[in-house]
């Protein structure tokens, strides 16, 4: 039946989903036309609202392309690409080698959405080109889906948007709520065990999927893994003074050192305690200290950037959208919407699926915590629901339409040299079953654990 199910959706996406530029564009008329009808905006006030909010994201936007450019970087080094190597030759199936790209993507994406990210893309591309030398049949596309599961966890994990946000000083809602420890959010046993829900059925459902040989698509020759460049390329002749100092292992200590130490005295002072600027510090370093030398990290640095490349594109559209929702009270409406039909119990789960639906026009989690973070936490205050849930069940609906969302498989895309269409009809199947897991770890986990 899955694998069924997984067929028709892949054909219907192959037929609808456009280039995610194109679905930005197409929300952004949806918003403004909503913007008038509802809340009796003028096209020239939705437009107003539109330009007021098109550059509010700047600040986000360069730690998006820090948190993707550095995860890309770290996950595409030359250890990091060995371990998935020697991973990828352990499949002797097809459904054992969807499954071994799903887990890593998970386990990655627990890490680091930009490691997740990339690891699941490289993955997905090396364990099916090793299959295919060995003569195993690996829906390609499929594969491809799988590596895109560390995005739909994302929010469980280290790099988790508005938990991190809440706890950092003087956040926007420092007022509201205080600040919120990972202890309550994502390192809760609600959240872990929902986790581990997640890593040990979405394997399952993705090599259920899977097709028949007869219809498989395997990758291409010509979407081979390439070698990272972790060299430094030098001209024919003399070594130069400037060509030392680029190729020195040194250097690159010399930021390394100072910044393992800052980490070791942040955790020894605070505990496990994380932010999102903490995370971007820790990928760099960890990063520099992959690739040995300056030169090869710049290299890695010039390969990675253009997987960065639509989120510069497209963050501004997205901030234009969250502009017009705040600027003409469309979050309002929804968020007074959602308290009218909510109770204590039943309002975790309506917050995670308004959060997914907002998702779709705003699919930035610190972005969109900016703009219903503070509607979320005023309606379940009023409801008498724990800060950390809201933040919780906020985050569990953020991720989840990722699995629709195509700008953030953009990366993903670009490495597996696949199309959004190819692979949205077997995340959109698996999100199904994401949004069963995710609705009751929100609703009947908490209260267990109080």
């Amino acid at each position: 039946m899955l694998q069924a199910a997984g067929a028709i959706c892949a054909r219907v996406s192959r037929q609808f989903i456009p280039n995610p530029f194109i679905f930005a564009i197409l929300l952004s008329a949806v918003v403004y036309l909503l913007g008038i009808v509802i809340t009796h905006q003028s096209p020239a006030q939705m437009v107003g609202h539109w330009y007021d909010g098109f550059w509010n994201l700047l600040q986000f936007s360069m730690q998006m392309v820090v948190i993707l450019l550095f995860g890309y970087v770290l996950a595409s080094s030359p250890p990091v690409r060995r371990a998935v190597r020697r991973a990828a030759a352990l499949p002797r199936s097809a459904g054992q080698a969807v499954m071994l790209v799903t887990v890593l993507a998970v386990v990655f994406g627990f890490l680091s959405w930009g490691l997740g990210l990339i690891v699941g893309a490289i993955a997905a591309r090396e364990v099916c080109s090793q299959a295919k030398a060995r003569g195993i049949k690996v829906h390609y596309p499929l594969a491809a889906a799988a590596g895109f599961s560390g995005l739909i966890i994302f929010n469980f994990g280290l790099s988790a948007s508005a938990p991190l946000l809440v706890n950092t000083q003087d956040h926007f809602l420092i007022d509201q709520v205080g600040l919120i420890p990972v202890s309550e959010t994502i390192f809760s046993p609600a959240n872990l065990i929902t986790f581990l829900a997640y890593l040990i059925v979405i394997p399952l459902i993705y090599r259920a999927m899977h097709p028949n040989p007869d219809d498989v698509q395997e990758v291409s020759d010509d979407e081979a893994e390439p070698e990272a460049r972790s060299e430094a390329r030098q001209e024919d002749g003399e070594i130069t003074l400037a060509e030392k100092l680029e190729n020195a292992a040194i250097l690159n200590w010399m930021l390394v050192i100072p910044g393992l130490g800052y980490l070791v005295w942040h955790f020894y002072s605070n505990g496990f305690d994380l932010n999102l600027n903490l995370v971007n510090f820790a990928l760099l370093v960890f990063g520099l200290i992959a690739y040995r030398t300056p030169m090869a990290y710049v290299n890695a640095i010039d390969d990675g950037i253009r997987a960065c490349g639509q989120i510069v594109l497209q963050f501004p559209l997205y901030a234009g959208i969250m502009g017009m929702m705040a600027g003409s009270g469309l979050v309002t409406v929804f968020a007074n919407w959602l308290v009218s039909i909510s109770t204590p119990g039943t309002f975790p789960l309506l917050a995670m699926i308004s959060a997914g639906v907002v998702n779709l026009m705003v699919p930035s989690a610190g972005g969109q915590w900016a703009v219903q973070g503070p509607l979320l936490i005023q309606a379940g205050q009023s409801l008498g629901v724990d800060n950390a849930v809201t933040v919780l069940a906020f985050g569990y609906g953020d991720q989840l339409t990722n699995a629709i969302q195509p700008m953030w498989m953009l990366p993903l895309l670009g490495v597996t040299a696949l199309k959004a269409r190819d692979v949205v009809g077997y995340t959109a199947v698996m999100m199904l079953f994401a949004f069963a897991i995710f609705g009751l770890g929100i609703t009947v986990l908490p209260p267990l654990f109080g």
